[in-house]
């Protein structure tokens, strides 16, 4: 990545706000230009990147590929530039950093929850809410909450995590902020959690995330793409976005994928990260404008620019 979007200078001045003037940061987040959910086509875009804090680093091959946090921030920045990208997931962290530098204007901003179920621990389902809360994201001024849900029935840890879930569901509803819930029937195998993306273990997901809290007015679902979505989105009435996970081997794949399932009803867009910011040529910019193609391909065609 030769021409960068973010100079060593802006990166400096981010060191030194971290340092001495941590309420400018905060200024930052909670002063920037907000925006309607809907930019004119019913479709989100979203850029997810909440998953170093899980201590989840890897990207196919690449155990550390999203160590580097300037490189991390640097292709989020020129994901968060091309047209068609609505908006970015992250932890505290991240969405400060972002917001120091000045690229969240004119964003919509997700907030991620639970991260407290690491990568590869013995407590790895035992998956506490550890960054952003409901208090911290109406002070911060973000749009949409985020919380991953896995469901292991051989884990008693996954009651504690479902009640959290709950509450958290609950309190989002309250103050009338969208909290989009990422379900996977999970187990562990071999010393390691692993989601089962069988379409009766989606299913089986959605029907259960569903029920979490006092009201569902402001759930969303985000959904892996497997084999049968039909009977997946026939599973749930709420707004759908479509996760990316790991692309494999075949990008074009990839992409054929999502447009198959961001045309059935009920599928609102696309909430994606590691696929879209270190795809296997590296060309973020190429890979994030073929998904917001996808996505909005009506408003894009309207809007070349």
């Amino acid at each position: 990545m030769s021409d960068r979007v973010i100079s060593e200078a802006a990166f400096a001045r981010l060191r030194e706000l971290r340092a001495f003037d941590p309420e400018a940061i905060r200024h930052a987040v909670a002063t920037r230009t907000r925006r309607h959910l809907d930019s004119g086509d019913g479709r989100l875009f979203i850029v997810a990147a909440d998953h170093p804090a899980r201590g989840a680093l890897a990207v196919g091959s690449d155990a550390t590929a999203m160590a580097d946090r300037y490189e991390l921030i640097e292709r989020l920045a020129i994901a968060l530039s091309r047209p068609g990208v609505d908006g970015v997931l992250g932890t505290p962290d991240i969405i400060d950093d972002l917001a120091a530098l000045g690229l969240l204007d004119g964003k919509i901003v997700v907030g991620s929850m639970n991260r407290g179920g690491l990568r590869g621990a013995s407590f790895e389902m035992d998956d506490r809410y550890g960054a952003y809360d409901v208090k911290s994201m109406i002070s911060a001024n973000l749009d949409f909450a985020k919380a991953l849900v896995r469901i292991n029935l051989g884990d008693p840890a996954t009651a504690a995590t479902l009640e959290a879930t709950a509450h958290a569901v609950t309190a989002a509803a309250g103050a009338g902020i969208p909290i989009m819930l990422e379900p996977f029937m999970s187990s562990w195998r071999d010393g390691r959690i692993v989601n089962d993306l069988s379409t009766d273990a989606v299913v089986l997901s959605v029907a259960i995330a569903s029920g979490l809290g006092g009201s569902s007015a402001y759930t969303w679902m985000k959904l892996p793409v497997v084999p049968d979505m039909e009977r997946v989105m026939a599973a749930t009435t709420l707004p759908t976005l479509l996760l990316g996970g790991d692309s494999g081997d075949d990008p074009d794949e990839t992409f054929a994928s999502w447009q198959d399932a961001l045309a059935l009803p009920g599928v609102r867009g696309l909430t994606v990260g590691r696929t879209l910011l270190y795809p296997p040529d590296g060309d973020t910019a190429a890979a994030v404008d073929i998904a917001a193609g996808l996505v909005h391909s009506s408003l894009l065609a309207k809007d070349p620019s």
